[in-house]
């Protein structure tokens, strides 16, 4: 009787694998579910850039109270508007990160000096080239440059240089401002994300080729993902130190006192 139960379930061995096999060609399996394999954190291979500008203000307004930086906490008087956050090399869906490099992901202070006037914050200098810049496959020094060359190339409008108001703005009608002034940009190679309860401008990104030319972002850069807001506020910058300031900036004199902040409603549409 064993026997006969043993020799019955050998018989339906290739029943159930014709079975299975037959339902697999049927069912529309995503390719990724049988990839052996699936792309890992190598350094080098990804599909694009993505160029991320923070908003100083809000990341100052985050920050914990009393904190002395070089960024919020400047003694002369200047603040910053935009500044380079990172440069993020992105797979069209997902990302790498922390790549393993042969070398130890040292960044040098020659390199970090180079930036600051860009990205303050010598401690987020070294976090970003460990945790993207060495998914990039570029040294410090290159990877560095190439990030302040494309932040460089973009022109900033002038109402986010040295706002001394808070002002109300729209997600798109940010991008068209930047589309203005940057014809090169198109609005689907731009992302502007925002805090998710205060609703305050964080900052946006830009995407680019792994060559630096400007190229439509992937699913990573989802705008519904980032900043679902139909307005978001925009905390002023009220820089006073003295220098040649846009349109709307108000130097300290010594004598005359600050303006006091005021709110700008943005009147377009979204």
């Amino acid at each position: 009787m064993f026997t006969r139960h043993v020799a019955l379930s050998l018989l339906a061995v290739p029943t159930i694998a014709f079975g299975i096999a037959a339902h697999a060609q049927r069912a529309p399996w995503p390719s990724e579910y049988f990839d052996p394999k699936p792309r890992q954190n190598v350094a080098g291979e990804f599909d694009y850039y993505t160029l991320v500008l923070s908003w100083s203000p809000t990341e100052c307004i985050a920050s914990s109270s009393g904190r002395k930086d070089a960024q919020c906490a400047r003694g002369d008087g200047k603040r910053y508007g935009f500044l380079l956050h990172g440069l993020w090399p992105q797979y069209a869906k997902g990302y790498p990160e922390h790549c393993p490099v042969r070398r130890r992901p040292f960044v040098p202070d020659v390199v970090i000096d180079a930036v600051r006037n860009v990205m303050p914050r010598r401690g987020l200098v070294i976090h970003e080239y460990r945790t993207h810049g060495t998914c990039s496959g570029l040294m410090p020094a290159q990877y560095y440059g190439f990030a302040r060359r494309l932040f460089k190339q973009i022109k900033i409008p002038r109402r986010y240089r040295n706002p001394f108001e808070t002002q109300f703005v729209s997600p798109n009608q940010l991008k068209r401002e930047l589309t203005a002034l940057n014809p090169w940009l198109k609005p689907d190679m731009i992302a502007v994300t925002c805090t998710r309860w205060s609703k305050q401008l964080k900052g946006v990104r830009i995407c680019f080729t792994k060559n630096g030319q400007p190229r439509a972002c992937g699913q990573n850069e989802a705008q519904h993902k980032l900043c679902r807001a139909q307005k978001i506020r925009v905390p002023p910058v009220r820089s006073t130190r003295r220098e040649k300031f846009g349109a709307g900036s108000q130097p300290r004199d010594g004598k005359k006192p600050l303006p006091q902040p005021r709110v700008i409603e943005f009147q377009g549409s979204p």
